[in-house]
């Protein structure tokens, strides 16, 4: 049962890979091309000021791949990884899940799976640490931001977790409404504290464009919403199937 869950998680997962793909490559792509360019202008007006002053331009990056690769095949590449991962990894969680979120059906709990793995795993730790652009940060602190980004989202899902057992105890005494009102009221005090006691990053150029990286956000949380969002839909419709076989 569970190695049939997970092989039809894994071809969801690369149908919502190119979804996810399609959607990367029309909006996120252009704007990934307009921060490599101001990076590149940025380097340029570098290497300038230093022969100006005498002294020898550095050296270019060497290109291992190029941005034709990158943006096709490396995208691809990466969405379908990504999202084959993502589906057998989702499938698990279904097992899991099904029957214990309330007598909810296959589609429902794996549409209502998909919400909640979207807002703990992204949008919350988004919120305090967004995605950035190429040209976008310093790659002195790469390190520490990711640790940080994933500190966020580690204390997210184990937040998530514990409002949903506070909410268990709570239903006999409370209903489900008010049950899943202070669960949501208790995760949202613990991740208001988090922020409040995390550091933030502030590395944006001030030059850089405020529509390019504004743009470049919202391609990345629809990159997220694409491939949480077709996984919770079609995999409801398969692991429905799977049910009743």
């Amino acid at each position: 049962m569970m190695g049939r869950l997970v092989f039809r998680g894994f071809i969801v997962g690369i149908v919502a890979g190119l979804l996810a793909f399609g959607w990367a490559k029309t909006f996120g792509e252009p704007a990934v091309d307009v921060a490599i360019n101001f990076e590149s202008a940025q380097d340029e007006a570098k290497a300038a000021a230093a022969v100006a002053a005498g002294h020898p331009a550095p050296p270019d990056d060497p290109v291992i791949f190029s941005r034709a690769v990158q943006s096709g095949v490396g995208l691809l590449t990466g969405m379908v990884v990504a999202g084959a991962g993502l589906g057998c990894l989702f499938a698990v969680l279904f097992a899991f899940a099904y029957g214990r979120l309330g007598r909810l059906s296959a589609a429902a709990t794996s549409a209502l799976l998909a919400l909640f793995g979207l807002l703990t795993i992204y949008v919350v730790p988004a919120l305090k640490y967004p995605a950035n652009p190429p040209s976008v940060g310093e790659p002195d602190t790469i390190k520490y931001r990711t640790g940080l980004y994933f500190l966020l989202m580690a204390i997210s899902i184990a937040s998530t977790l514990a409002g949903l057992r506070l909410r268990r105890s709570l239903l006999p005494r409370h209903g489900a409404w008010n049950a899943s009102l202070l669960a949501l009221g208790a995760y949202l005090v613990v991740i208001a504290v988090v922020f409040a006691l995390l550091p933030g990053i502030n590395e944006v150029p001030a030059t850089f464009p405020a529509v390019t990286l504004w743009n470049f956000r919202i391609a990345s949380l629809g990159i997220q919403t694409v491939l949480w969002g077709s996984i919770g839909i079609m995999f409801g419709y398969v692991g429905a199937r799977s049910l009743r076989a």
